[in-house]
């Protein structure tokens, strides 16, 4: 059934996802607040900043007017930053009149409150304004999704009749969607795969090979899934596509900005020359910040994390923080 949906953020995922949803059949609408790249993607039909070389289908109508953007909307997709959502929430709270279906695609928390996106989204937009929140992530970088490379992913809803609406919104012979009930897992390993990916660009600048590349992708999971743990999710999540699935992707692709990222300092950049060189968000820079706060208050042994937080909020090269893990005490191998 066709659908009328809203793509609030009009970068690489967002793109993508508009595209697919086009692709599908259903009449999109993608809102951004940069007039420029409004204007190209409805002159035409690229967005080159952000997806080189793809064309947009002629039917995605972009606009910067969030009224028109959320008229009558069935759905409504979050592709924002992280520390973005709480205001675009505000932003279009007062046009929700058609209680759309919520579905935020990002993989972050907020910095500040540590909030998971999908408990921003409750925080500020009131219950009787939409009908469910779902989360849709897993391994899936844009530029593979919009040149319609073969792409699983996950989408996870308290509600499971709102994660099969949005697979069936989604899904098409190149974008396959599986639903899942654990918002909580699916949130949390989509947000903490961003810090493992840093550490895996890291490895690979300083000049490290796959041996450590596999040791930090396995340690780093135990990590997520130890965290996960600690604030609800289910052990099962991690291992699936929101989670070793979305590690995999992040930690051994040069699409990446995270890894892109770690990379980067792994080469001796320092921390705003890396960001700047990207000049796209990188959301694990903030995770990471976040994820080391809430580790250190609930006592969750994190040492990767913890490393990676250092080598980035306190200066301390990426060398000697692999060998202040590497000369740690000698353990049993714990799964959590």
């Amino acid at each position: 059934m066709k659908q009328k949906v809203a793509v609030l953020g009009a970068g690489s995922w967002g793109s993508a996802l508009a595209k697919c949803l086009s692709e599908n059949g259903h009449d999109v609408t993608l809102w951004g607040n940069h007039q420029q790249q409004i204007d190209e993607i409805n002159r035409t039909h690229t967005n080159e900043q952000y997806l080189k070389n793809i064309t947009l289908p002629t039917n995605i109508f972009a606009t910067t007017d969030t009224q028109k953007a959320l008229q009558d909307v069935d759905a409504v997709v979050f592709v924002v930053p992280t520390n973005a959502v709480r205001s675009v929430c505000e932003t279009i709270a007062p046009y929700l009149s058609s209680r759309p279906m919520i579905i935020h695609a990002g993989k972050g928390l907020e910095q500040g409150t540590n909030l998971r996106i999908s408990e921003v989204i409750e925080q500020q937009i009131d219950r009787e304004l939409y009908k469910e929140i779902v989360v849709l992530s897993g391994p899936s970088h844009a530029e593979e999704v919009a040149r319609k490379d073969i792409t699983t992913i996950t989408a996870a809803s308290k509600c499971i009749e709102a994660s099969e609406y949005t697979q069936k919104l989604f899904m098409n012979h190149y974008f396959r969607v599986y639903t899942n009930t654990d918002i909580i897992g699916v949130e949390l390993g989509a947000a903490l795969k961003n810090i493992i990916a840093i550490g895996a660009g890291v490895i690979n600048g300083i000049g490290f090979g796959d041996n450590a590349k596999a040791a930090l992708v396995t340690r780093g999971l135990v990590e997520i899934t130890r965290f996960g743990l600690q604030f609800g999710a289910l052990q099962e999540t991690f291992s699936g596509l929101s989670g070793v699935g979305d590690l995999i992707v992040t930690c051994t692709s040069i699409h990446s900005r995270n890894w892109q990222f770690g990379n980067l300092i792994g080469k001796g950049l320092s921390k705003q020359e890396a960001l700047d060189k990207i000049n796209m968000a990188v959301e694990g820079v903030y995770t990471v910040e976040v994820v080391y706060d809430i580790a250190q208050k609930h006592g969750i042994d994190m040492p990767i994390t913890q490393a990676i937080y250092e080598v980035i909020y306190d200066g301390v090269l990426p060398k000697n923080a692999i060998e202040s893990l590497m000369n740690r005490d000698g353990k049993s191998e714990r799964y959590i």
